[in-house]
């Protein structure tokens, strides 16, 4: 090899390992829309959120409603949209159910739905109990009845996310890691909800970085004031979060939620459209498509 070769390919090999420098160094995240905005016309859903280009989305209760006897059709949908089922929510677990078992068998029939239907995860929310203040073995409790949960579905294939919620028995930041620390790390895992944490009085970019070992996926969600808007619209350091996710390679699915428009005028579609201006404007966009 000639002096001049041997500098060309030097400056191509530096450059392929810069590329790979800088790709090491971030998170890989693929973006998905939660079908929650359009208030059960999934199908409507699947069409809008495929057509705006997201690559994933989360359905509901609705959808297992619709193709609970039909998951192949709802498969094939999905396909020819080329959208990945990405979570199903599965609803609550309650610490005042009449049947414990009852309320787990209704979960892991969501979750044979989910396998059948080629999805990922499933998600779930802990219900505060009724009517009085949180108690230590309440958290010891939801730890048993979380990790019940997520060791059956983990026998069908399918992770289960723990989704803290406002309202919920994991609401602040200190209570999310009580029912984190009750749970199997094995079996229960984090489903990281960004404006949400936000609104409890925590920081989601340190969340990322506090339980990076337990964080299954996110939803990207912004807060104006109590008030869930658009990304970008809101308060929610989104950057930072980001970064948070580089810094511990997140490689995963970032599912994007509004539970309603801001703007009667506006549909859900517009609503997923500002969200994929706001991820091209950060440069994310290109990491998800």
């Amino acid at each position: 090899m000639n002096r001049r070769d041997f500098v060309v390919s030097l400056s191509a090999a530096a450059g392929v390992l810069g590329w790979r420098s800088r790709r090491s160094s971030a998170a890989r995240i693929r973006f998905g829309y939660a079908a929650i905005t359009w208030n059960g016309n999934d199908r409507q859903a699947i069409d809008d959120i495929a057509a705006i280009g997201f690559r994933g989305i989360q359905l509901r209760q609705s959808a297992f409603d619709t193709w609970a006897d039909r998951p192949a059709e709802l498969k094939d949908l999905l396909v020819q949209r080329r959208l990945a089922l990405v979570a199903l929510s599965s609803g609550n677990i309650s610490l005042d159910s009449p049947s414990d078992e009852d309320m787990l068998n209704r979960h892991v029939a969501h979750a044979r739905f989910l396998r059948a239907v080629g999805g990922q995860y499933l998600q779930v929310i802990d219900e505060r109990p009724s009517g009085r203040a949180p108690v230590p073995e309440d958290y010891r409790r939801m730890g048993r009845l979380l990790t019940e949960l997520g060791r059956r579905t983990a026998d069908l294939g399918i992770p289960l996310g723990y989704h803290h919620h406002m309202g919920a028995l994991g609401q602040s930041p200190e209570e999310v890691a009580r029912v984190l620390d009750a749970t199997d790390p094995r079996f229960v895992h984090l489903l990281l909800d960004t404006a949400h944490y936000q609104q409890a009085g925590g920081d989601p970019a340190v969340a990322v970085r506090q339980h990076a070992g337990r964080l299954l996926f996110l939803h990207l969600k912004d807060l104006a004031g109590n008030r869930f808007v658009e990304l970008g619209r809101g308060s929610v350091d989104l950057n930072a979060v980001f970064a948070a996710l580089d810094a511990i390679k997140f490689d995963g699915w970032g599912v994007v939620e509004l539970d309603s428009v801001t703007d009667p005028a506006e549909t859900p579609k517009e609503s997923g459209a500002i969200a994929r201006r706001y991820l091209e404007a950060m440069k994310r966009w290109n990491d998800a498509s």
